[in-house]
């Protein structure tokens, strides 16, 4: 009788620990990001679609929409506020209206190498951004490679500062890129990504600036002439949920989206940073000209540069501005 007990209530255990996991309902992520299905972003997608499926024996489902069909970077920034979409994947850029401070990232010639720009992201720093997303309805799993940002155009190469004079460039709809290429004397045109190719192809700007990944992934070599090797900005993406989703998960869902994420980092960027590597060789062999640019000009551009730096720096949190040049220090040592 004692036996029986005894196998009863281990047996019943046993069912209590099972519970839990049986009972774990499926759940479908809505992942958008802007980039087609042939770019690096996307390739993370899936792989932490694989990963979380893996870790959650399929019960955390990802459907990935590609190609900004869930809305431009503010359109989906929107739906994960509000709960209609779980996740999206855009530049950290489009974050800067939220949280100002993200603006940081977008300081011009900050990061030299990709060591430097993962340093940056991944320690203190980006971790102090990221802080600071949930009270605006947002919750980050960490920084995705998107690479340094070029600029093409349809009149020139880019080779010295006064190239730049007078060519109407699309840039991000951000204040950190807005009043660097006024610095240079451009005419820099804020405009959604979705539209840019449109643009370009009517003439209605001369150029942009985007990694060499996006531009050949985004057929630029149709509609452009000239493509500049400024790498004037190291840009990364920020892989985001929606918080009102994320408060629904439990503890140990929650961990599985950390780790798949974790995981699936390393392998984005190793895959968007040897696209970059191949991506100049394919732009030439589609007849774009491609050009570098000497240090001396360079560091003419970065001194150019350095009162936009100033000026937003001025108007930001001076602890987390702080925490930014010590980690500079620290990582350029």
């Amino acid at each position: 009788m004692r036996n029986t007990a005894r196998l009863l209530a281990t047996a019943g255990l046993s069912l209590l620990l099972v519970l839990p996991a049986a009972a774990q309902q499926e759940r479908v992520i809505r992942f958008g990001h802007l980039n087609n299905a042939d770019h690096p972003v996307s390739f993370g997608v899936k792989r932490f679609a694989e990963l979380l499926a893996a870790k959650s024996g399929g019960k955390l489902k990802v459907q990935e929409y590609p190609a900004s069909q869930l809305g431009n970077e503010l359109q989906q920034q929107s739906a994960l506020q509000g709960g209609v979409q779980q996740m999206s994947a855009p530049a950290t850029t489009s974050l800067a209206g939220i949280v100002k401070e993200f603006g940081l990232v977008d300081f011009p010639f900050a990061v030299t190498s990709f060591e430097q720009a993962d340093a940056l992201l991944d320690g203190p720093l980006g971790q102090a951004l990221i802080a600071r997303l949930p009270e605006k309805g947002l919750v980050a799993l960490g920084y995705w490679d998107l690479g340094f940002r070029n600029v093409t155009n349809s009149k020139r190469p880019i080779a010295k500062p006064e190239d730049f004079d007078g060519l109407k460039l699309r840039v991000i709809p951000n204040p950190v890129f807005l009043d660097t290429f006024k610095a240079f004397k451009a005419n820099p045109v804020p405009m959604p990504f979705a539209e840019l190719y449109g643009a370009l192809e009517a003439k209605a700007v001369d150029g942009q600036e985007n990694p060499f990944a996006v531009i050949l992934s985004n057929k630029m070599f149709e509609v452009q002439k000239y493509v500049s090797a400024t790498n004037h900005v190291y840009a990364a993406n920020i892989v985001l949920v929606s918080k009102k989703f994320w408060d629904q998960l439990t503890p140990a869902e929650q961990k599985m989206m950390h780790d798949a994420a974790n995981e699936a980092r390393g392998y984005q960027r190793q895959v968007s940073r040897a696209a970059a590597q191949r991506s100049v060789g394919d732009l030439q062999a589609k007849g774009m000209a491609y050009n570098e640019i000497a240090p001396a000009e360079l560091a003419r551009m970065q001194q150019i540069a350095k009162p936009v730096i100033e000026k937003f720096a001025a108007t930001y949190d001076p602890a987390i501005v702080k925490l930014y040049n010590s980690e500079l220090a620290r990582i350029r040592k």
